[in-house]
């Protein structure tokens, strides 16, 4: 079995995987027992799985855990808690499925832009579903935690 050494929330790992296919997913959810990272549709497409892979936003559903291998891998729990404050504070979260896949979408954003527009919010979180509508309060979120006034 390989072995595989990389960094989740700050903490060091080493972690055998079963095959070569296992995903990051399976890893965080059931041996670091981190459930704040949500499997949606398996695909990628949902942004549910989202995890920050370097800094960079990425599906953790489809990225085999051999392609984290020396990777800083950040979870929803991995956070800055000013985040998920905005979040409640605009009540930016109904049933709050996607909540960590947006969090996670919005940190990466918030790195690499600091202080984003609003139309940079969108775009960061456009590929990630949201079934109860919820968009514009979660792009108010983004903006209050950047300390951005929401036009």
């Amino acid at each position: 079995m390989p072995r595989i050494e990389l960094t989740v929330n700050g903490r060091a790992c080493l972690f055998e995987a079963d095959d070569d296919k296992t995903p990051l997913l399976d890893l965080l959810r059931e041996d670091l027992r981190l459930t704040g990272t949500r499997y949606g549709c398996g695909d990628g497409a949902c942004g549910a799985c989202a995890v920050l892979v370097d800094g960079v936003a990425q599906s953790s559903c489809n990225l085999p855990l051999w392609a984290a291998a020396g990777k800083d891998v950040t979870t929803v729990e991995g956070l800055d808690p000013r985040l998920h404050e905005a979040f409640v504070a605009e009540q930016a979260a109904q049933c709050a499925y996607c909540s960590s896949g947006m969090l996670v979408a919005a940190a990466g954003l918030l790195r690499r832009t600091p202080r984003p527009t609003a139309g940079d919010v969108v775009a960061a979180l456009d590929e990630h579903l949201c079934r109860c509508g919820a968009h514009p309060r979660i792009v108010r979120a983004v903006l209050r935690a950047a300390g951005v006034a929401a036009a």
